[in-house]
């Protein structure tokens, strides 16, 4: 394959990440989960590349750090690992991520049904969301702590049709319900989710995906692992995958997307959070200790195959293609 889109493809594909391969042919060639070469590579992502060393560095406890707070230290603790190894296609199959879950489930997981930073906190928004992604991605859909945090969301969806980690429901970066529900096959889906999604839908598309206030310019930067930060790439990702691939609202963000895209056919690792401007920064510069440790996959600058990968199902996505 001589072009630019041929060689991003094998890029993609080649063996240096089986999780990256992985998901490359299910998500992007549509390759069934029962195909011998999707079975063979899905075995290798424990073995090797991101997700092998993230397993290695876990403690025997299921743990990454000693703090009995899953969601501390931001971003090396047990729920950040946890996460990042849902995004990577490795499922409950693997008895480490069986026990891990377990664990941080039953810790972070309130009576109501959402999940909270801290074992003694209330259910928090963004921390719900991220939650029951990661939790439909490791293959736990059909468990009622699942259920539960679905319908949370959905009781927590605010009149606008947004949602906020702070109670206004108009924030563009309290983007996590709408992530989750993406994760969730449409089946799957009830009458109230499904409202649900039109409604967050319509929120962000009757903002352009980037329309409040001032010019907020991280949310142009591309960012992974993404944590609990919103930026334009993944507004495209999960109304895409919700099927608002065809609306012309998502037209400036997708112009972005296509701008950001190297001659090499590659999108780069803008940067890793915490990347953030105004008021935020100036707080963490004032409480360092209680700032993020930033983490990441790849180098800063450099292509990177998971940004890569998120871009080019948006753009088939919107071209039909799968």
């Amino acid at each position: 394959m001589a072009t630019v889109e041929g060689r991003t493809l094998e890029w993609l594909l080649d063996d240096e990440q089986p999780a990256i391969r992985y998901l490359t042919l299910t998500e992007l060639l549509g390759r069934p989960a029962t195909d011998s070469e999707v079975v063979r590579v899905r075995a290798e992502i424990a073995r090797r590349g991101w997700a092998a060393e993230i397993l290695r560095a876990a403690r025997p406890d299921g743990r990454w750090t000693d703090s009995t707070n899953p969601y501390r230290p931001k971003y090396s603790g047990t729920n950040w690992m946890l996460l990042i190894l849902a995004d990577l296609g490795i499922s409950r199959d693997d008895a480490r991520i069986a026990a891990a879950v377990g664990a941080w489930s039953r810790t972070m997981q309130r009576p109501d049904g959402g999940f909270s930073p801290g074992p003694e906190g209330q259910s928090h928004l963004c921390t719900t969301g991220n939650s029951v992604r990661a939790l439909l991605q490791f293959g736990y859909g059909g468990e009622a702590k699942v259920k539960r945090g679905l319908q949370w969301m959905v009781d927590h969806q605010a009149k606008l049709g947004g949602w906020s980690c702070f109670g206004s429901g108009r924030n563009l970066d309290s983007w996590e319900p709408m992530s989750a529900f993406a994760a969730l096959p449409a089946s799957a889906r009830t009458g109230e989710i499904a409202t649900a999604v039109e409604r967050g839908a319509e929120f962000f598309l009757s903002r352009e995906l980037h329309v409040q206030g001032d010019h907020y310019e991280p949310w142009y930067r591309f960012h992974a692992p993404v944590h609990y930060y919103y930026d334009l790439l993944v507004g495209l990702d999960f109304l895409t995958a919700l099927g608002y691939g065809d609306d012309p609202r998502m037209r400036h963000a997708l112009e972005v997307l296509d701008r950001k895209r190297g001659r090499d056919g590659r999108w780069r690792l803008d940067a890793v959070h915490p990347d953030v401007e105004g008021g935020i920064r100036e707080w963490m510069d004032a409480h360092p200790r209680q700032a993020p440790t930033p983490f990441a996959l790849e180098p800063v600058g450099q292509p990177s195959k998971r940004l890569t990968l998120t871009a080019m199902l948006v753009r088939a996505r919107v071209d039909g293609t799968i």
